[in-house]
């Protein structure tokens, strides 16, 4: 029996389990008040305060930390690399140290797995860099040369759903095509055939919007604003993410606020909710176009999905396409344990990030 550690840092929380092989010991949400983040200067920069927060958790259940086996967490901004768990290294940590490719809560995954590992002499993982990148040629073609398309998108659930929504049906992933939808803080709608991604869009900057993020806008007025003189740069990259969708409409980055306010009578809430649901329909419907129609189901995941509402409401636009799988929430944490569990039993060889 080996003890894992899984780890999932996010802009203002830090997620923690404790997997005995498979099996859950324990887990937990850190929270993380605005009061005490805003002492620090970077995200990188509070790797040693998650990390004292993750040792005050652990012990409080009872763990001091040396009977864990291995450590994984979620990957954070690399490289373009390919899905699958990957050896912490030197090479890896640079890259997120420096934020080589963009700045994210999710660099300190490796970050704070090698710390951990480091005090306990084991080894450290990470699953599913957000930047995994499986598009099809035919797919990057985006218009213009400079701005080719590629993948970005919430790979880590995406692949966890697609393994046991696959299983469910009887097949391998390999063997399985289908279109899965992760509708929670942001959104991302892919297509999977052949055991990878091979279209999606990216959960920053295309497809529907979303709670914070615009989604994809009309470039040509996008260019008229940006040099109209009246928004800098930051400003400009906040409407497009952090301050953009729901946000911008609504003031709420929680959607079961958006709900409330739409069965108070308020309208602009109302054209919201129904707007979403008509961008999201769209974009399944354009992936069930990528697999040429032919699919195994279209699952439906994140945390949106525990709205009876949403889901109702977009089945009456996607319903006749065919099977419809509901997996509400999302399970990253058990997405990095298998990955781990994999490795430890030897049916995984971990990737080197070089």
């Amino acid at each position: 029996m080996s003890l894992f550690l899984v780890l999932n840092p996010g802009s203002t929380s830090t997620k923690v389990a404790v997997y005995e092989d498979l099996q859950l010991r324990c887990s937990g949400t850190i929270r993380h008040t605005a009061q005490e983040l805003g002492s620090f200067t970077s995200v990188i920069s509070q790797r040693t305060f998650r990390l004292d927060t993750i040792m005050t958790y652990l012990r409080e259940q009872g763990y001091d930390g040396s009977e864990f086996d291995a450590v994984i967490a979620i990957g954070g901004l690399l490289k373009k690399v390919s899905s699958g768990a990957y050896r912490v290294n030197d090479a890896m940590l640079q890259d997120l140290e420096q934020q080589k490719y963009g700045a994210h809560a999710a660099n300190l995954g490796a970050i704070l797995a090698q710390d951990f590992a480091g005090r306990f002499h084991i080894p450290a993982y990470v699953g599913d860099p957000i930047t995994v990148d499986e598009m099809q040629p035919v797919a990057r073609m985006s218009g213009h040369p400079l701005l080719p398309r590629y993948g970005r998108t919430h790979t880590l659930n995406h692949k966890r759903i697609a393994y046991s929504v696959s299983t469910e049906l009887g097949k391998e992933y390999q063997d399985c095509r289908l279109i899965i939808a992760h509708l929670g803080g942001g959104i991302s709608i892919g297509a999977h055939a052949g055991g990878q991604i091979i279209d999606s869009t990216s959960s920053r900057g295309e497809g529907a919007f979303s709670m914070d993020r615009s989604g994809q806008l009309n470039s040509w007025e996008l260019a008229k604003l940006c040099f109209s003189g009246k928004y800098d740069k930051k400003t400009v990259l906040k409407m497009l993410n952090g301050e953009g969708g729901v946000w911008a409409y609504l003031g709420t980055k929680d959607f079961r606020q958006v709900e409330e306010l739409m069965d108070q009578g308020n309208e602009l809430a109302s054209q919201v909710f129904h707007a979403l649901v008509y961008q999201v329909a769209k974009e399944i419907g354009a992936m069930a176009v990528v697999l040429q129609g032919r699919f195994d189901a279209i699952v439906l995941t994140g945390g949106i999905v525990f709205s009876k509402k949403f889901v109702a409401e977009l089945t009456d636009y996607i319903g006749f396409l065919g099977k419809i799988v509901l997996r509400p929430g999302e399970e990253e944490m058990e997405s990095l344990c298998f990955y781990l569990h994999a490795i430890t039993q030897g049916t995984m060889e971990p990737k080197e990030y070089c």
